[in-house]
Parts: structure tokens; sequence; C-alpha cells
């Protein structure tokens, strides 16, 4: 096995495809982060934190932490206003193969009414995974990017979002998750977009270099490949594989539209049949112009204001121009820059054409 890795590490040298990394293509079946969600508190705010008498689950989370300290509350101090303590959610990403000891970062977000938790520490809190085990433990001071400012009449300015922060290294891993790495004699690549072509080049290439029958496509977006036993081997295995050069397969002639900033994006194999456009714009105005009437001396009329409208129509002038068959992305281009029309102008010339059938990609409007 390790003279294999190495003639691989040759031919890869020896490789001057333009190409991407296979670790760019695609990633390992199993080798994913997972999602961790806990409560907790956060203390030492400035007069920022929840109205207990509209959040009672604060109040109620802090005597069950005195609780466990000995700490209780006697019924006769009423409620208790906390307003340097807030009630927070805090979510983080584990990533692959963390181990017990090791640090990652969180997110803290104000589940009540706090006004802001800059300043505020959080206290110890366990994060739970989807099947309801602890992963890890978070506590530390937040890092909060927002700020607000209120004066004495009213008048308020918020900076970005206060109520939420985050604590570097702010959790300690406790417990790892199985990833099935080292498990079976063979590992899956899962294409980060799926494609035929791909898949295929992806095959192709291992096999030309590891002989056939290592490389299998079980479909467009995965591809099954063998691998060692032995985890060590298995590791150098694949930092040789995640760095070959692929050729990745073209992506589907697209065009996106973003109705809301007018922005446009035509991908590279889009192409327009025949098609004749001419786009222009009709602009009607109407002023209203009243003349004074004034009568002559000895004829006994009165004087009147007469109403008197004065319309205009003006049709601006646009070339047409023409689109010949296969007709580029860059000759869409240069073609509508010629006539000026502006992105509004744009997206009715491509709506248009993928109606009349010439536009020969997909239009996606978001």
């Amino acid at each position: 096995m390790k003279r294999l890795i190495s003639a691989l590490c040759l031919l890869l040298v020896a490789g001057t495809v333009q190409a991407e990394r296979l670790k760019d293509l695609a990633s390992i079946q199993g080798v994913r982060s997972n999602q961790l969600i806990g409560y907790g508190l956060v203390v030492g705010l400035n007069g920022s934190g929840d109205q207990t008498t509209q959040t009672p689950f604060t109040l109620q989370t802090f005597n069950n932490m005195l609780a466990q300290f000995g700490i209780k509350v006697p019924a006769s101090v009423g409620n208790v206003q906390l307003k340097n303590v807030a009630a927070v959610s805090i979510h983080a990403d584990l990533p692959p193969f963390a181990k017990p000891g090791q640090t990652i970062d969180i997110t803290v977000s104000s589940i009540g009414n706090a006004k802001s938790l800059r300043g505020g520490s959080l206290l110890m809190a366990p994060l739970k995974g989807i099947d309801g085990n602890v992963y890890a433990v978070a506590q530390g001071n937040l890092v909060v990017g927002g700020f607000d400012a209120e004066g004495s009449d009213g008048s308020k300015i918020t900076v970005n979002v206060p109520s939420s922060g985050r604590i570097p290294a702010g959790a300690t891993v406790e417990r790892p998750v199985p990833s099935g790495f080292d498990q079976g004699n063979s590992l899956t690549l899962n294409l980060n977009r799926p494609d035929f072509t791909t898949a295929k080049n992806i095959v192709d290439h291992i096999n030309q270099l590891l002989g056939p029958g290592v490389a299998q496509a079980i479909d467009g977006g995965s591809v099954r490949i063998s691998a060692p036993l032995d985890p060590n081997q298995r590791v150098d295995y694949l930092s040789v594989l995640e760095n070959l050069e692929i050729e990745a397969g073209q992506a589907v002639a697209k065009v996106i539209i973003n109705s809301r900033t007018g922005t446009i994006v035509i991908g590279q194999n889009v192409r327009v049949q025949p098609a004749a456009v001419t786009h222009g714009s009709l602009t009607v105005s109407i002023t209203e112009d009243p003349i004074v009437s004034q009568p002559n001396a000895f004829s006994g009329g009165q004087t009147a204001v007469v109403p008197r409208s004065k319309v205009d129509a003006a049709q601006e002038t646009k070339p047409m121009f023409k689109f010949g068959p296969g007709t580029t992305l860059d000759e869409i281009v240069r073609a509508v820059n010629q006539v000026g029309a502006s992105p509004s102008d744009l997206m009715a010339i491509l709506e248009a054409l993928k109606q009349a059938g010439a536009l020969q990609a997909e239009l996606i409007v978001i």
C-alpha cells in the first residue's frame, strides 16, 4: 500500500491538467458536522436583561440554579426583577473528528426581552445533539458586535443586533461523534453538485491510476471507492486522492435574475436561437395650461378661466438587434450594451426570449 501511495504521488505531481481538486468537488459520506443546541443564563448585564414579569422562565431558571447551591429565595420576596440576567439559547456546530477537550465557537441569542447582551457572561450550560446526549459544555464572556443607546427624551439608536453575540472557543467538547470513517473496506464520495459527467470523470481518473473496479459510480451524485482497512493507511490514501485534479462537468445553462436588486447572472452555456429584438419606451405627458378669458368692456360678459390641456407622446427610438443561431454569452451582452438597455430592460428581454422559445437556458427568478 505504501508503494501504491508513492506511485500516486508521482502521478499527481506529473499531472498538469487545468481542473478542480477532488476535495473541492466532493465530500466523504459520514464525515460531517453536527448541530448542537442548549439553554442557559447570561449574567452581568448593565440593566439590559429580561423583564421577569414578562419572561417568567428567566426567574424560574435563576431560582433552579440557586437551588443547586442550596440557596432558596423566600416566597415573601415576591416577583424579583433581575435586570442584569437574560435567558438565552445557544447553538454551535460540532466539526467532524472533534475529540473531548477541544473547543468550538458558539453563538448566544436572547430568547426573552433583553435589550442587549453586551458585557454579559454565559454561565455553564450543556449543549445537546439531536439524540438528547450532551456533547459539549459552554461558558464564557460574550462578544457582541451591536449596541444601542437611548436618551432621556425617548430617542434611541440601535446598530446591528445587540441581543446576539458569540463566544470564540466558548464550549469544550465532552463526547465524540462516531463518523464511520474507519469502518468497512470502502468509502463513498458525495459530489457537492451532482453531475453525471463529473462522476464519470472521477471514476475514470481513479481507475486509470489504481486499476479497474477501484471506483464505481453509484449515481450522478455519489462514487464508491475501495479503501484500506488500516486507519493510518486510509488517511494517507485519501490525502492523495483528495488532491487529484478532476475535470468537472459544465453546469446546466441558467439565467439567474434577482428582481429585488436588478442583478442578472448569465451562465456560460446560455445560447439563443435566431430572434430579432427591439425594445423602446413610450412616454406620454399631459400638461395643464389654463388661460383667462377676458370679455370686451361693453359685451356684458364675465371673466372666466378656460382650461387648456396639452398632450405629447414621445416614442424613444431603439435600434433593433438580431441574434443569430447559437449566439453566445459574449454576443448577448455586447448586443444589449449597444442599445443601452438597463437591468430592468434586460430582464424584460430575457423573459420575452424565454417565452418565445429562443432562450436555451433555464430562467430562474429569485
